[in-house]
């Protein structure tokens, strides 16, 4: 049986993404926050785990409680966007995205490469076209853009050390999705986004590098 891992799927793309492998007999790990949430997830059928990604001992504790674990797709999908205004960042809104953003994926992603490499398999992170230095258009959002352009680098470091031991690790732009992040005038909903995001993961040919996909499997410019 394959085996999943999603990281923040207590709603939204990470909760779509647990229901549709469940669906297709995936074995499904997943982590939440809070314990409500991770009781909704196994009363899925999925494995939960209590998992704040901005705590260290609880990103160093998931590691020794999935030890052994081969992942065949493992998915960081914990993120936020931050203050909706491009003014002055206070110190806590720049803490608060930076920190789940970018330097949670500094913590867990040596932890779960190795578990994916052994199975020769997919790591993916939510990112967003918005984290693109070359395709980029605006500067709305310039918070959000530049936490996502350090997970996008971020991911490539990790393909650089784990691309080798079997990790293929690839940078989502899950689109402009109907979630409580997105809102509900955006382009396409979370089971449409969840569903690419799959098929594209199963289709993705092995590689040492990193890419940027959107969700429907189109190359984004890093």
């Amino acid at each position: 049986m394959a085996t999943a891992l999603i990281i923040g799927a207590s709603r939204g793309i990470g909760l779509e993404l647990v229901k549709q492998y469940l669906a297709d007999g995936w074995r499904v790990i997943a982590t939440a926050r809070k314990a409500e949430d991770c009781a909704a997830l196994g009363a899925l059928g999925a494995e939960p785990h209590q998992l704040d990604v901005t705590n260290v001992e609880a990103c160093a504790g998931i590691g020794w409680k999935l030890d052994g674990e081969e992942l065949n797709v493992a998915v960081l999908n914990a993120g936020v966007y931050g203050p909706r205004h491009d003014g002055f960042p206070s110190q806590a809104d720049f803490d608060t995205v930076m920190h789940t953003n970018v330097l949670a994926a500094m913590r867990l992603l040596p932890i779960i490469a190795p578990m994916v490499g052994a199975a020769r398999g997919k790591l993916a992170v939510l990112s967003s076209k918005m984290g693109s230095l070359s395709e980029r258009g605006n500067p709305s959002g310039s918070l959000y853009r530049a936490s996502k352009a350090a997970l996008n680098s971020v991911l490539i470091d990790t393909a650089l050390v784990y691309g080798k031991q079997g990790a293929t690790c690839v940078a989502f732009h899950p689109g402009w999705v109907r979630t409580e992040m997105g809102g509900e005038g955006a382009d396409i909903s979370v089971e449409e986004s969840a569903g690419g995001i799959r098929n594209t993961l199963a289709a993705l040919p092995a590689s040492e590098r990193a890419v940027y996909r959107n969700y429907d499997g189109s190359e984004i410019g890093w």
